[in-house]
């Protein structure tokens, strides 16, 4: 059993910059991270459970603390408040090595004078392991991972995506209770990414570990984990499956972080007749759906200015002589199977996402700049946020 539980946990760093002479005319260095007397504020209150062979994934724009909660797990950043617990051990205090984890960095970290042999062997050749059975653990997991043939060369003559699966190797050589990965995609292009993704899924499949993985890149939560956790300034803003995440954001900040590209958003009024709830926007009313009007009901929500978010591909085009919205085609992004339209429509930018094969109305190719498009969206497909970024529904 590989359970993790962090209860609590928080990171602080001194600051420093308070000691440094601020020089005449120079601006305020601009963060969004708390800070108290005590310092800088990295990683606040996270609490997080992680079952037994779950894939949890923390993502978040550079920053926000997810590699520091990553460190701070694997005994790399000391613990600054809080409680940490493997399989109901506390390990705020155990070293490093004594944790039964093993970690795989962004910059793949290997030995370039060892061979890939070598560089997997070697955490195993400091346990003081029978040569025997690290020759055995080596070549099951290089089988695993389909690096065989690589193992008598050393990693220059390797490919980035190669090196990549050698640091995984020697990893799960070990075979760690927790494993950790810092990004371990993000110097490779996006051919070898979708592929190295692939090979992660199917990994998580033949080893019994629990994963926990850092990434700025949405795409790869959504495809790798079990559950996501978002975070935001050191602060964890939601935590759920990936599907759960896109469809129901708690606030605004989730809503424009998941999901590419970008959700719309429109000023518009929460209006309520009786028991109905609608939305007013530029004049038009979209009733809800019973599901959103039921959620609004018994959350006691009043009418109130809202921002109506509603995601690229949830907008469909209208034909000639139907009028919902009307919007000006500013740039036209053709991408095979769809077509991205940045039209000037509300007062701002809208984007929309049109699949080429549904289209009745105008083809891809009959896109131009400055052409009027109708549009609309349906009740079902909002997504209702306070002017202070929160979620009525939730």
């Amino acid at each position: 059993m590989a359970q993790v539980s962090l209860k609590h946990i928080k990171k602080i760093y001194p600051n420093n910059e308070k000691k440094k002479k601020k020089k005449k005319g120079e601006p305020e260095k601009a963060t969004n991270l708390k800070i108290t007397e005590e310092g800088v504020v990295a990683v606040e209150d996270f609490n997080l459970e992680i079952a037994d062979r779950e894939f949890v994934v923390l993502v978040g724009p550079s920053g926000c603390g997810k590699s520091t909660t990553l460190r701070m797990v694997a005994g790399l950043e000391e613990i600054s408040g809080g409680e940490l617990y493997i399989d109901g051990k506390l390990m705020n205090d155990v070293a490093p090595k004594d944790r039964d984890i093993a970690m795989v960095f962004q910059s793949y970290a290997l030995y370039p004078h060892m061979t890939v042999r070598e560089n997997m062997a070697f955490p195993l050749k400091l346990k003081k392991m029978p040569q025997e059975e690290i020759d055995a653990k080596v070549n099951e997991s290089a089988e695993i991972l389909g690096i065989t043939e690589y193992l008598d060369r050393k990693p220059k003559a390797l490919s980035g995506g190669q090196r990549q699966r050698v640091a995984i190797g020697r990893a799960i050589v070990r075979e760690p209770k927790v494993l950790l990965m810092d990004e371990p995609l993000s110097n490779l292009d996006a051919k070898l990414r979708n592929q190295m993704r692939a090979e992660i899924i199917k990994l998580r499949e033949r080893i019994n570990t629990t994963f926990i993985y850092v990434t700025h890149d949405q795409t790869e939560a959504m495809t790798l984990g079990d559950r996501i956790v978002i975070m935001k300034d050191g602060v964890v803003q939601q935590v759920g499956t990936p599907q759960d995440v896109f469809d129901h954001p708690a606030n605004l900040f989730v809503s424009g972080f998941i999901g590419v590209p970008q959700m719309n958003y429109f000023d518009a009024k929460l209006v309520k007749t009786a028991d109905t709830y609608a939305v007013e926007l530029d004049g038009k009313t979209i009733e809800l759906s019973k599901e959103k009007q039921d959620r609004l009901a018994a959350g006691g929500v009043e009418p109130q200015d809202i921002t109506l978010g509603v995601r690229p591909e949830h907008i469909a085009l209208l034909g000639e002589g139907q009028d919902m919205f009307t919007g000006t085609v500013d740039v036209s992004e053709m991408m095979g199977s769809s077509v991205h339209l940045h039209l000037k429509s509300l007062g701002q930018d809208v984007i929309v996402i049109a699949q080429t094969m549904n289209l009745q109305g105008p083809q891809p190719s009959h896109f131009q700049t400055g052409q009027n498009i109708s549009f609309t969206f349906g009740g079902n497909v909002v997504h209702l946020f306070s002017k202070d970024g929160k979620n009525l529904e939730f």
